[in-house]
């Protein structure tokens, strides 16, 4: 008899809600010809967001030279761009050899754990968190470590239960801003308190800044790698989202401050990134003009631009439901609305989000997806157009409305 070919054990407790189980189902239902209303993933190029026609063009004219492999780091013209860049943003010092570019942010921060991390060391993460932090850590045979982010205060972290979870293992604190999944954008003195904590333990800062130009409301990013020159810090941006370029897979990490410090880290980091020979070339003809050009997510962002509008709508429709909850997001493309789970006959958000799919046909992620503590929130994308939005938000407050309990219905009424 012949055994059972498994999974890693390293693979046993590591998910990825955004395409889990729940994802699955959607897919089965779709199959089956249904029509679901997908709000589960920040994709915008399906919701009619295209990517700007000077990058297209630029990857079509450069298509012959991207043929063949390139240095491992990136192109110079690619990687010399986002030196600029730092400078304009006020990160000082950086060098072309202190930029790596990667398939995709995705890739860069497993590739980051995986040279950084021996058995048990310690990463502290936000909570909530977009996952693949936490399981890059975990499987990279590090252990997460979740600090709160205080929903009451805008969902900034908080500094004392971050000061609380570090110990001897703790090598660094990862720093999600605008943050995913709740659309934050941190306070510069919670930043500027960020930075002290890593200084006084000698912590590296992951800084993900994927949406960093995707602002409402007047809302400033600031850049963690400008508030210290003494504190190694990797920034992670990419085409992804500011230039609606996700397929591309075109993203780049930023390595300032105490680099004196990190120097065989950056030898392991190297390594990798010469192991998978290059990242994808078409994509690094993108950069230069990304970076460079007319930035056309202003005008989205922008109080009468498409997403801003779509963010305000969705915000009102979610907030008008009794017995919900939400933030509103100053930056990124997601809400993270909070449900009272007194007030509903389903046990949690995991059965909300199933059952809420199966019924009503609209597919948003649980919290706890995101390794939020409590099972009461879910996160809703806001690409779509505001028709669907409108459609979507309804059939929510419909799945609402039909599990309130009679407790709830008799006070309503």
């Amino acid at each position: 008899m012949q055994n059972n070919i498994n999974k890693s054990n390293r693979l046993n407790n590591l998910s990825y809600a955004i395409r889990g189980p729940v994802f699955e189902k959607a897919q089965q239902l779709e199959a089956m010809g249904q029509k679901i209303i997908n709000l589960n993933i920040g994709n915008p190029a399906p919701f009619g967001f295209d990517v700007p026609d000077e990058i297209v063009h630029d990857m079509i004219m450069n298509i012959r030279n991207a043929q063949g492999y390139v240095h491992h780091l990136g192109i110079f013209a690619a990687r010399k761009a986002i030196m600029h860049y730092t400078q304009q943003i006020g990160i000082h010092g950086v060098t072309i050899d202190d930029i790596f570019i990667g398939n995709g942010v995705s890739e860069l921060i497993v590739m980051t754990m995986q040279a950084l991390l021996n058995e048990g060391d310690e990463i502290l993460i936000p909570s909530p968190d977009y996952p693949l932090w936490t399981t890059s850590v975990a499987l990279s045979g590090g252990k997460p470590v979740h600090y709160i982010c205080d929903e009451e205060s805008d969902w900034n972290p908080d500094l004392d239960d971050i000061r609380r979870k570090i110990t001897r293992k703790t090598k660094g604190i990862v720093v999600i801003n605008p943050n995913n999944p709740t659309g934050a954008v941190y306070d510069k003195d919670i930043l500027e308190g960020i930075i002290k904590i890593a200084a006084e333990h000698n912590l590296i800062v992951f800084a993900d800044e994927i949406y960093d130009k995707i602002l409402f409301d007047g809302a400033k990013h600031i850049p963690m790698a400008s508030l210290s020159d003494d504190v190694f810090v990797m920034t992670y941006g990419g085409l992804s989202k500011n230039y609606r370029a996700t397929g591309f897979r075109g993203g780049w990490v930023i390595l300032s401050g105490a680099t004196h410090r990190a120097k065989s880290f950056v030898e392991g980091f190297t390594l990798l990134a010469s192991l998978r020979l290059c990242a994808n070339v078409p994509a690094q003809y993108a950069i230069q003009t990304a970076l460079g050009g007319y930035q056309s997510i202003n005008d989205l962002v922008a109080p009468t631009g498409r997403l801003c509008k779509q963010r305000d709508l969705v915000h009102y429709k979610i907030t008008d439901i009794p017995g919900v909850t939400c933030v509103k997001p100053k930056g990124a493309l997601y809400l993270f609305p909070k449900i009272d789970l007194r007030k509903f006959s389903f046990k949690d958000d995991e059965q909300f989000t199933f059952d809420l799919l199966c019924e009503q046909k609209v597919l948003v992620v649980s919290g706890t997806g995101f390794n939020y503590i409590k099972p009461d929130h879910f996160r809703i994308v806001f690409l779509a157009s505001s028709e669907e939005l409108e459609t979507a938000t309804g059939r929510i407050r419909n799945f609402l409305d039909h599990t309130r309990t009679r407790v709830d219905e008799l006070e309503l009424a």
